[in-house]
């Protein structure tokens, strides 16, 4: 009986090995981890990494043909360690190969050193033809360039020349006759979106702009399920790719819900409305935590082009397009900054409430400890700049939209982190630190202007909350680098670098509330305060039985009863005591024609 047993066990762990053991001329794939130059060293083999999207289309096709083929597994198997990495995973080697597309196909050698980097789709031919070649010769392609080094700015402020560059480059990559910026794929450019909008009360040219750009890019939003598409290949805005990303829905929740504050258009209000109804009903968890993406096509069979011209009857007849039900802390905290904006234009509480409580999540679930944020809960993984940045913004946010203390600490806090772990020599800061005994290219850090920009407008943005002077030293570090000849070149459209620089040079619009959080009367105006149309501003709200405000650059009386006051410089007007009052003092205070 006992013969006979270990016979079955033996029989149930071969066919166990065969489920799991690819089968013969198959690739065999490997996460990306610290040791894997040192196995292709040992090994005497070159490094593929194959960086992938779960909702990439062609990096499916690539994976059913080119991976499929024998040849390619056949010369893989020869040389090579294949290493296959999902880009939302890893925002390291996303950072450092986002100009590449995805998939993006990178040969390395033992010694980090990279060899050939191509963009996009590869058949089968094309990937034999190229790998044959590096096994006969492993040179540098044309396609590895050396980066060229960036050098500090030594002003923490564009020039005035750089600032005529980047706005040369800002109005004429709009589009006159389809709004938006850019002449091929269409997609808000946030940057310059917000860039407009900040400018729309002064500026007719610029409201206009806006305007019409957040009207066009309407037809990118699903009109049964809401919800926005990626991004359109015609200019007219009409014919969409039809993955939904996280990123994309958070950027234009918060953009629309901005335009409405901004350019009072109720269209513009919907329009987020929709989109976040999309967000809770598909790609938020029963925690009150948002997923990544969802695929544009059910199967070959069922495209995106046939699924999304459905009913909604008709849809759900079907299975869903794939989502990706990863909880990222960076994607969280670009939904809790969306969900505050909607809160601010409506006052409706039930924004509020969801993004307190993904944020209470975050910080339970996500939390590292001394500010910091991990990606995925792997505290094994190397902590990213974007998910601080990200939880840290969505904290401030919060502290506007509430007035409550405990989220500015939170975001002080995240800065500190930021500061302490990514904070690059000269200027600016990395996506992630350089590993201890990294090689090869992996030795250099990788900045992201994006992430740059992002860091000086929080960093800024905290200064003027707190008057802490630590905070504008973080933000002018990395303005020195967003200041530097080769990223302000005004050969690209980096409006957001317009932006920090803006926001930097100058004080915000600045409302304080002075009175009991629990009073009606002063909810009203802290209410009115937020859904005032300004884009750059500072909303301070003062209940005594707190103690000193955090920025105690103002001295404000105390009064009987609750009342808002509106300071430039170290003088406040003097003191309004309704929401209409307020409204008409605050129109006055941001005037064109004010002397």
């Amino acid at each position: 009986m006992q013969r006979f047993l270990c016979v079955v066990a033996l029989l149930a762990c071969a066919a166990a090995h065969a489920a799991t053991t690819p089968p013969a001329g198959a690739i065999s794939w490997h996460g990306w981890s610290d040791d894997v130059f040192a196995r292709a060293q040992a090994q005497k083999s070159f490094v593929l990494l194959d960086l992938e999207a779960v909702l990439c289309h062609w990096c499916h096709v690539m994976d059913e043909t080119t991976y499929q083929d024998p040849r390619v597994a056949e010369l893989i198997a020869q040389k090579y360690i294949a290493v296959r990495v999902d880009q939302d995973a890893d925002p390291a080697l996303a950072a450092r190969y986002q100009d590449y597309g995805w998939p993006a196909t990178i040969v390395l050698g033992a010694d980090g050193a990279e060899i050939v980097k191509r963009r996009g789709y590869l058949a089968p031919e094309a990937m034999a033809s190229l790998l044959a070649a590096i096994i006969k010769d492993p040179s540098p392609g044309p396609s590895v360039v050396a980066a060229e080094k960036v050098q500090p700015a030594r002003a923490a402020l564009l020039s005035r020349g750089q600032r005529r560059a980047l706005s040369t480059v800002y109005f004429e990559s709009y589009d006159t006759r389809y709004a938006g910026w850019g002449s091929e794929q269409k997609f808000i450019d946030a940057d310059s979106l917000e860039y407009a909008l900040a400018h729309a009360k002064t500026a007719p040219r610029e409201a206009a702009m806006a305007r019409a750009t957040l009207s066009a890019a309407q037809a990118l939003i699903d009109p049964v399920w809401g919800g926005v598409f990626q991004y359109s290949d015609a200019r007219d805005w009409k014919s969409p790719h039809f993955e939904k990303i996280m990123s994309f829905q958070t950027q234009y929740v918060r953009l629309y819900a901005q335009g409405y504050r901004v350019l009072a258009d109720a269209a513009f209000l919907r329009a987020a409305q929709n989109i976040d109804r999309y967000v809770q009903n598909f790609l938020t968890s029963a925690a009150g935590v948002v997923y990544v993406s969802q695929d544009a096509d059910v199967d070959a069979q069922l495209t995106g082009h046939k699924f999304y011209a459905m009913s909604d009857a008709e849809r759900r007849r079907h299975p869903n397009p794939h989502i990706d039900t990863h909880v990222y802390a960076r994607e969280n905290g670009w939904e809790i900054t969306a969900l505050a904006a909607l809160y601010d234009a409506t006052g409706d509480e039930r924004y509020l409430a969801r993004a307190r409580r993904a944020a209470a999540w975050m910080t339970s679930q996500r939390a590292t400890g001394a500010g910091g944020f991990s990606h995925d809960g792997d505290a094994t993984a190397p902590a990213a700049l974007g998910d601080t940045l990200a939880m840290g913004q969505g904290n401030l946010a919060l502290y506007v939209a509430t007035g409550e203390r405990a989220y500015l600490n939170e975001a002080r806090q995240a800065l500190d982190f930021i500061d302490s772990q990514f904070a690059a020599p000269g200027a600016g800061y990395a996506t992630v630190a350089v590993a201890r005994g990294a090689r090869g290219v992996f030795r250099e850090a990788v900045r992201d202007v994006d992430e740059n920009i992002g860091v000086a407008r929080f960093a800024n943005a905290l200064y003027r909350y707190d008057g802490d002077a630590r905070a504008r030293a973080r933000a002018r570090h990395a303005m020195r680098y967003l200041a530097a000849a080769q990223i302000a070149d005004g050969q690209h459209l980096r409006t957001g670098i317009l932006l920090a620089d803006a926001e930097i040079a100058s004080d915000p619009t600045h409302v304080t509330i002075v009175g009991h959080k629990d009073d009606g009367s002063a909810q009203s105006l802290h209410a009115a305060a937020l859904r005032f149309p300004v884009s750059y501003r500072r909303i301070d709200w003062w209940d005594k039985r707190e103690g000193a405000m955090p920025n105690p650059d103002v001295r404000y009386p105390e009064l009987a009863r609750a009342a808002a006051f509106i300071c430039s410089g170290n003088a406040c007007s003097q003191p309004v005591f309704s929401p209409p009052e307020l409204v008409q003092a605050l129109d006055v205070a941001t005037s064109p024609d004010r002397d």
